[in-house]
């Protein structure tokens, strides 16, 4: 399992310096033919950091009251809580927290997140949280990367 995070971590890392690099590249799939130059690349809002939230991980229902629906996993929990906690602290912008398929990690009790950033320099490890008792402690950590 550990071999796989870093198998995945470094795959991560070269896509990532791939789409920063504005120079023409070549592929070891294509044939070594350069790549087309023509898919746009922008710079995100989100630099200080990109927050996964796996939508698969305690997909239970949660006993707590979400106003958006009447029934919602604790990882929804998790993530609206997260969103509204950095649009109350004017940091939503800098930070973005979006909901992820399985990340392959599947814990027996928590949640899987990633917490992706500039400066991780493609080490981004997965944290295992307790969607309620371990928030304040998340997002403390998700702001340690605007520093």
């Amino acid at each position: 399992m550990k071999k796989l995070i870093q198998r995945i971590k470094r795959l991560l890392q070269r896509i990532f310096k791939r789409f920063a690099s504005n120079s023409q590249q070549t592929s070891p799939l294509i044939n070594s033919r350069p790549l087309e130059t023509s898919i746009k690349s922008v710079s995100p809002r989100w630099e200080s950091g990109l927050v996964l939230v796996c939508s698969q991980c305690a997909n239970e229902r949660s006993n707590s009251f979400h106003p958006t629906s009447k029934s919602s996993t604790a990882s929804e929990d998790l993530e609206n809580w997260l969103k509204s906690r950095l649009k109350f602290e004017g940091l939503w912008g800098e930070f973005r927290v979006v909901s992820t398929s399985c990340l392959g990690i599947c814990p027996k009790s928590g949640i899987t997140v990633v917490i992706v950033s500039n400066g991780s320099g493609g080490n981004s490890p997965c944290l295992i949280v307790n969607p309620h008792s371990d928030r304040k402690l998340l997002y403390s950590h998700i702001k340690q990367n605007k520093e």
